[in-house]
């Protein structure tokens, strides 16, 4: 299994709830690899665990590591919604996605598509999140226009636009015990600084906010963008994290023992009742693990924690 397979078959388990067999047969769970390494998480007042899932290609490895159990169901009518996430390592997936190995597995019509955050460009700007995966995706798939809903941060009072999104977001998804709409999966990025979505270190989104999507101005960029807000993020029954990059390592390991003061964006993300999934390459996982033929590492003077 390759990491491209592996990173579609991980999302269309979440997706459909069945395993990618990469052909037409029914699914099948793959066997476990025999150099699986344990990567370790800090549960919500939980001690660590181990993931169960590794894979390699070419000396690379991509962990999945589930951080809290508990799924949730469809939509009466067998919908299934999703929040996007722009950035290179998900154009990957959207490509694999498109792919006739993997279209035919997703049944399209029933698949809603959000975004999770948004730039204020057009949405035929090279920086729009919206253009990426339309090219990468939309273009190649057969999912209705109107299952389409795309953030309109280019209009010119992107606060009226972001208070017209919570509407669609109203009038499609359900809403938790505290009124705010459950995701059945919400994918995400991490930056070298925490943020994600475009809730950025110093952010005024609090995880106490009312607002389901807020605008902040990043001031690093000096730019306004569109972001579902923590609360939301937190009402998904599933979360996935896809991390790549050595440059993220220090970073997510204090994301995941929760130990940053004042914690970073990333880190706020706690489903409430639902699963934290993170999907890493091994350069992005390297402070979580050791391998196996690896004398014991040291990090900041101590030993690393290992199971």
């Amino acid at each position: 299994m390759t990491v491209r397979s592996l990173l579609a078959g991980a999302f269309l388990t979440l997706l459909c709830g069945c395993e990618s067999t990469g052909g037409g047969g029914p699914a099948q769970t793959p066997a476990p690899t025999p150099t699986a390494v344990p990567v370790h998480v800090e549960t919500q007042g939980d001690a660590f665990h181990p993931a169960t899932f590794t894979a390699s290609e070419h000396n690379r490895r991509v962990y999945l590591v589930t951080a809290k159990s508990s799924v949730g169901d469809r939509l009466g009518d067998g919908s299934f919604i999703v929040a996007l996430s722009g950035g290179s390592t998900p154009r990957e997936l959207y490509r694999l996605l498109a792919t006739p190995e993997y279209r035919a597995q997703v049944d399209w019509p029933r698949v809603h598509l959000f975004w999770g955050d948004e730039r204020a460009v057009p949405p035929d700007d090279p920086d729009s999140n919206y253009k990426m995966v339309r090219r990468e995706l939309l273009l190649k798939v057969p999912i209705p226009p109107q299952n389409v809903h795309r953030m309109e941060a280019e209009r010119p009072n992107i606060g009226r636009a972001a208070h017209d999104y919570e509407e669609v977001l109203r009038q499609v998804l359900t809403l938790d015990e505290r009124g705010f709409p459950r995701f059945h999966l919400i994918l995400l990025g991490m930056g070298a600084d925490g943020h994600t979505a475009s809730i950025f270190p110093g952010s005024r989104i609090t995880p106490q906010t009312s607002r389901w999507v807020s605008t902040p101005t990043v001031s690093k960029l000096g730019a306004r963008r569109m972001t579902l807000t923590l609360p939301v993020l937190d009402a998904a029954m599933r979360v996935l994290f896809l991390i790549t990059g050595a440059e993220k390592a220090d970073v997510l390991l204090r994301v995941l023992e929760g130990d940053a003061d004042p914690p970073y964006p990333a880190q706020l993300v706690q489903p409430r009742d639902g699963t934290r999934y993170f999907l890493l390459d091994e350069a992005a996982a390297s402070k979580l693990v050791r391998p196996r033929d690896e004398s014991p590492a040291r990090r900041n003077g101590g030993t690393r924690r290992q199971l």
